[in-house]
């Protein structure tokens, strides 16, 4: 029976593996048929932003890996909307497409969850 899972990150992209952990558990979820949700909160927001580059850090560019969470059927990506404002972030300047949910919105989100898991 596949449930309803959320992700949420909060923490910044470099800032430890959070980011590639919370990629890693979006695709296993996926792969075992689970309905799959993934939230960016906080400086975590700036994983999506166009442009960033692990590898000049001497690490595995996973940011690619994100261009490819529709074909693992990873469709539900969400951004805070007042991470976004905080970084001078809009849609555009993101590499994948994600959602801007208010506050009210990622409640309601939440409230929809059968498990969350938060890095």
């Amino acid at each position: 029976m596949s449930e309803n899972i959320l992700v949420i990150n909060h923490t910044a992209p470099f800032d430890g593996a959070h980011i590639r952990e919370g990629l890693d558990m979006a695709l296993i979820f996926a792969a075992l048929d689970q309905n799959v949700s993934w939230l960016f909160k906080g400086p975590a927001v700036l994983a999506l932003k166009q442009g960033n580059d692990a590898s000049q850090l001497g690490i595995k560019n996973y940011f690619k890996q994100l261009k490819t969470l529709e074909i693992y059927d990873v469709e539900q990506v969400y951004v805070c909307a007042q991470a976004m404002q905080r970084f001078a972030l809009t849609p555009e300047a993101l590499n994948i497409d994600a959602q801007v949910l208010t506050l009210e919105a990622q409640q309601a989100l939440l409230a929809q969850q059968s498990k969350v898991v938060s890095l």
